[in-house]
């Protein structure tokens, strides 16, 4: 199990305050690595916890819609311990409205912080990360990285080119020791599916479609993120892994 440790690894999880971010940046501690948390609040909750694992753990606030801000907060990260060995670009929105309705200012919104942002932050952590001949670079994609969905064009959108994002950028860095893939979370207990779920009709459609029979948990992508994150994924590059509970399956 010595390809899992993380022990001396230093991880970046962005949107770290809650949810999914905070679930990997758990995991990724559990497995040994120090953490700096990035979120639009103050990540404490999450920084605490790490720390109460024994790890050590940075809680930085910040836009990260802001691309001017991106350097210096990646400068702080990598600061924080003197290096980035795992990148995780989770940091996300969704707006629900029909295609026909869909604001520009909702698609330049969620396309700048889901895509754009996952981009730059990629291409600052990967030049850190050649210098150093290693690291890891984990996106989160989702099912509509493959699906249409209904009323999130935009979301959809940038989650399409996430999925693009890693292929790219695996053609380019694999051979300089780098390794960019990707988790595509299914239908998880967030609050960005806190509208369906309130539909109950929906809510239990979804869950009868799902093979596992129940919604994921941000506990569920502890064991993909440390995955991708250790020696035990050298030979995987730009993958995306679906974590659904067999959703695409069916």
């Amino acid at each position: 199990m010595k390809a899992f440790n993380l022990e001396g690894k230093v991880a970046v999880v962005t949107g770290s305050s809650g949810g999914l971010g905070q679930g990997m940046a758990l995991g990724l501690a559990e497995a040994g690595a120090d953490v700096v948390c990035i979120s639009y609040s103050l990540p404490q909750e999450t920084v605490d916890k790490i720390k109460a694992l024994g790890r050590q753990a940075v809680g930085i606030k910040a836009d990260l819609s802001e691309e001017r801000e991106l350097e210096p907060i990646f400068q702080r990260a990598v600061e924080a311990f003197g290096h980035v060995d795992i990148l995780v670009n989770n940091a996300g929105i969704i707006r629900r409205t029909p295609a026909a309705e869909h604001s520009l200012q909702d698609w330049h919104d969620v396309m700048d912080l889901n895509l754009t942002t996952a981009f730059v932050l990629s291409q600052l952590a990967g030049r850190h990360m050649m210098k150093r001949g290693s690291g890891k670079i984990i996106n989160i994609a989702s099912m509509l990285s493959y699906q249409g969905g209904i009323n999130v064009p935009g979301y959809t959108a940038s989650k399409h080119g996430i999925a693009g994002l890693t292929k790219a950028f695996a053609n380019e860095w694999a051979s300089k020791g780098l390794h960019i893939n990707a988790i595509a979370p299914g239908y998880m207990v967030t609050d960005n599916t806190t509208q369906i779920r309130a539909d109950e009709g929906r809510y239990q459609d979804i869950t009868n479609r799902i093979p596992a029979g129940r919604w994921g948990t941000p506990e569920d992508l502890a064991g993909p993120v440390v995955f991708l994150a250790s020696d035990a994924s050298d030979y995987l590059n730009g993958h995306v892994l679906n974590v659904d509970g067999g959703w695409m399956a069916r």
